[in-house]
Parts: structure tokens; sequence; C-alpha cells
């Protein structure tokens, strides 16, 4: 008989032999089973977490929109190319959503016949018994007692493999009775609620994530922002998402407190604790004190509050040469380094004679190095200064462009203090007030804290607060999917799926001889002492019962 042309003895086809040329649906039939194999799937399952890589090297418009902008400024070049290949939208890109369809098709080909074949299969009796279960392994032989009868001592087996767990079926062909007995089918079981609630994951994540949003905003101290879609700062809607769907609260930043290591040399000035104290204001009921800190949100009008940055936001007040306030707001500064030197942008439309724009550095604690540049030793208020460079021109705010309130452009723009033009840059202390250039008005840096003591900074600037809200209806059923593959996996593993046979052969002469053999789906290394245990078991029952007789001497004694 030939062996199949796959085999590692099979012959080459003779001369002459044609295979037939597939059609239409042969080739259909054949794509479908190299979809919906094993090794297709896991193939599928690697290439997904290969092509996730990207979203972790360069910033994602859905969760880091300012980082994205940032990006671009950093790497004019580079980032355009990568914006081509959707490499800042890398979990809703064509080829990620490619990948993940045809693993969730694979993995769906792959269960739905392995779950109707495990059905049948626990329909189904169990197997025949082997004519030759010397073959087999932990093979066992035993003579049964004397006056033992076959069909009682294989009833008695039953009965014991019933009660550890086994599906039993009785076979008797006359000169030989035997029971047959298996078990494990939890572990086909356990693999299939893996591999579907692998799919319920992938579902849950693809689909149920498109009904939730995630937002930004940035909040100094003494702010408030209300729940609704034009109070953000950047939003990023699931695909199905509904606006009427957002829960109403307010949420106010009262303070934002930071402790710093100042006892460990080697870590002075490191952040310990991050601590936002916030006021939620729910509808219709009272509101209510909590705080924010990194790693561990606050819970409010259906969605998650997630500290993510924070930093200074000095209060910055512009006056025409009236002394008319034109200008006066907290400014958010950017953190540049772990000290917080930080930058930021002033931008002044309307009030003076001319558009004004400033970029300004922040320095919490301010140093100088032997350049005579200015930087910050320290990330708290010990002894804060601020610089400005101040330019005047178009801020390009006319055209209706959206622009960065964290970026200036200043093509059009001419600089009058700072640089190469010959004058200082403005420094102030809080408190403190300058005169801008050309006698257009005057700038002044607010003190936050006008009664404190003299020398004490430590509460002269606002800080700022940025909070990532986010509303994810997927997170319960994720969760309850993500147990579901780990109990999977774990039934899958250690449940063992075995056979075990007890067969009564009847002799000549009377006596009957037990058999006793196992065999394992894969690796049991339990099973040949499962079945010299059943074994031992089986001849304990099939053990006469020593009889009792009573004496005078001897109330009870045993008699054989």
């Amino acid at each position: 008989m030939s062996r199949p042309l796959d085999h590692h003895d099979a012959r080459p086809p003779a001369a002459g032999v044609a295979q037939p040329p597939l059609d239409f649906g042969g080739w259909l039939r054949w794509f479908w089973r190299q979809l919906t194999s094993m090794r297709t799937a896991l193939f599928l399952l690697l290439l997904l977490a290969i092509a996730a890589v990207p979203g972790s090297l360069v910033p994602q418009r859905s969760s880091d929109p300012n980082g994205v902008i940032q990006y671009f400024g950093d790497n004019p070049d580079l980032a355009p190319a990568l914006d081509t290949i959707q490499a800042f939208d890398v979990y809703s890109s064509a080829w990620f959503s490619a990948i993940y369809l045809l693993l969730f098709v694979s993995l769906i080909g792959c269960v739905i016949p392995r779950m109707r074949h495990h059905l049948q299969a626990l329909r189904a009796k169990p197997p025949k018994t082997p004519a030759r279960l010397a073959r087999l392994a932990g093979f066992t032989m035993r003579d049964g007692p004397v006056g033992t009868d076959a069909a009682a001592a294989v009833e008695s087996a039953r009965r014991l493999l019933k009660s550890s767990g086994y599906r039993v079926a009785v076979f008797d062909t006359g000169t030989e009775a035997s029971v047959s007995a298996e078990r494990g089918y939890l572990r086909e079981t356990g693999n299939l609620v893996f591999h579907l609630a692998l799919v319920g994951v992938l579902v849950t994540v693809g689909f149920g994530s498109g009904f939730g949003f995630s937002g930004q905003r940035v909040l100094v101290e003494g702010q408030t922002f209300v729940n609704t879609l034009l109070a953000y700062d950047s939003f990023n809607p699931g695909r199905f998402f509904d606006d009427e769907s957002l829960e109403p609260y307010k949420l106010k930043l009262d303070s934002f407190d930071v402790e710093y290591e100042t006892q460990n040399s080697k870590a002075f000035g490191q952040p310990v604790n991050y601590a936002a104290g916030v006021t939620v204001s729910p509808r219709d009921r009272p509101s209510q004190s909590d705080e924010v800190k990194v790693n561990v949100p606050l819970r409010a009008g259906g969605t998650d509050i997630f500290l993510l940055g924070n930093g200074y936001a000095p209060t910055i007040t512009v006056k025409d040469p009236s002394g008319r306030v034109v200008f006066s707001d907290s400014i958010p500064f950017l953190p540049q380094d772990s000290n917080l030197t930080s930058l930021g942008v002033v931008k002044v439309p309307d009030g003076l004679a001319k558009q004004l724009g400033m970029i300004g550095f922040f320095y919490p604690t301010q140093a100088e190095a032997k350049s005579g540049a200015y930087f910050s030793s320290y990330p708290d208020l010990e002894y804060p200064l601020l610089t400005l460079n101040i330019f005047s021109g178009d801020l390009g705010l006319d055209t209706g462009v959206p622009t960065s309130v964290y970026a200036l452009n200043t093509d059009k723009m001419t600089q009058m203090t700072g640089g190469d033009t010959g004058a200082k840059s403005l420094e102030l202390k809080p408190g403190e007030m300058r005169q801008l250039p050309d006698g257009l008005g005057s700038v002044s840096f607010d003190n936050a804290a006008p009664g404190a003591k003299a020398g004490d900074f430590s509460d002269t600037v606002l800080r700022f607060a940025s909070f990532d809200v986010n509303r994810d209806p997927t997170q319960g059923w994720v969760l309850l999917f993500s147990v579901l593959v780990l109990l999977g996996l774990l039934t899958s593993l250690f449940v063992p799926r075995r056979r075990l046979w007890v067969k009564a052969i009847r002799r000549d002469d009377g006596s009957v001889r037990l058999e006793y053999a196992g065999l394992a789906r894969g690796d049991d290394p339990a099973l040949e002492t499962a079945v010299t245990a059943l074994a031992d078991r089986h001849s304990a029952v099939l053990a006469p019962t020593p009889a009792f007789t009573q004496t005078a001497e001897q109330p009870w004694r045993q008699t054989k």
C-alpha cells in the first residue's frame, strides 16, 4: 500500500501521473483551511504583537495628541513619513485592523469545528476495550479471588471508576467481560474556553471600545472643568460614540501637592508623591472632595480620571500704557527637565498698539551656569524667576487656522528683547512688573500668595495638572474574558486526558484473570500510578470478607 505524499517514507508519484488542477472553489477551500489552522492563528497572534510595537515607540493621537504635535516639531522630516504609514494611529490603522480581523476569523474558524467535534465526543460512549491490553501503559495482571464471577468483578470495577469521575461502558463477549472508562474531557473544554475567551477579548476590544472616548484637559489650581464636549482641550471619541451619552459633572482642581526627596543625597529633588486635590460635583448630587494620584484614578460620571502631568502656571498680566488690563491669565508652562525648567507662550492679540507674543522660561529655583545661562537647580519654589522674550507683529490668529497654545510662530513677527536684539530679556520675580519695549505698556508676574512673608516663595506660583478623562465600557467584559482565558489555560494544562480498562477473562477451570491498563492523550506521568492504584482498590473490593465466630474463652475470634 502506498504512503501519503507527505510521509517521510513516501515514494514520488510515477511519471505521467497528473494531479487534477484546483478550480476556484478548491482554491477557496484550500485558503480557508490554511487560514483556520492553529499554526496560522499562532502566527497572526505573533504578528499582532509585533504590529503593536510602533504604538509604544511613537506617541499616538488617541492617547497623546500633544505628544504627536511635539514629535512633528522635533522631527520635521521623519514625522510626515511615519504619518503616511499611520504610525501615529497604529491601533486604528488599516494594516493593524487587517491583522486583527484575520486573527479573529482564524480563531473562529478553529474553534467552531472543534466545538462540534467536542460535543459529539461528549455524547459518544467510551471506546471498546482493546484486545491486547499488554501493549498499553501500566499493564497489570492479577488473579481474581476464588469464586469470583467475571461479570460481578467488572461491575465492581465499573462502580469504582464511576465514583472517580470516569465515563464508563461495559462489554461482554462471553469469554471475557470488560469495562472501558475515560475522563479528562474537561481538558478540551478548557482549551475551547481559552480560545472562545480570546475571541471575546478581541471582539470586546475591537468593537466595544468604539463606544468609549478619551479626552484631555489641563486645569490650573482654582479652575473648574465641566464634562461637556467643548470643555476638553483634546477629545478622541470611539467610532460609535454619542456625545449625548456624556454624564454631566464638574471637576475643580483645589490644590496640587508635591513631596520631594530631601534626605537621600543620591535622589535629592526627586518627586516622592503627587496628589491633586479635587472637588467633584455630579448633577443632582452633593459635591465631594477627593484626590487623584499617579496610577490611582478617580471614578466620576462613568469616567476614569487619570493624572498625566503637572507643572507651574505663572499668572501674567499685561496692561496698556494707560494702565488698563488687556490680558491676565495663568499660563501652563511645559516642563523641560526634571527640575521643572519650564517653557511657555503668551499671546496678546488685542488691546495694544501691536499684537504681542512672548516666549517665557520659568525657573522654580533659578541658578546660573558658568556660561551665564540660567537653569533650575531644584523643582520646588525656592527662588523663582520668569524671563520673557518679547515679539511683536502678526500672531497668525486672524486666518482661521487653529494654532497650538504651546507654540509661537515668529515668521511674521519682530523680536524686541533677547537673542540678537541687544535688549536683555525681561526678568521678573513673583509680584514684580516690567515695562514693555516701545512704550507698549507693562507686564507683571503676579504673586499667587501676596500675603506671604518676605523670602517665602512656596505658594507664589500656581501649579497645573493635566488630566486624562477616559470612558471604557469594555473594562468589565475584558476582565471577565481574561479570567476565563486564565481558567481555560490552567484547565487545559493540568487536567489529564486518560482512558482506563479493566478486563476479566474467564478460564476453563472457573477462575478469573483480571487485567488493567491505561492510555493517555498527551503527557500523563501519573498514568501508571493511576492504573496500579485502580488495581489495588479493585483487589481490595474483591477480597473475601473474613468470617468471625464467638467462643466462651474469646468472645470474638477470627476464623478462616
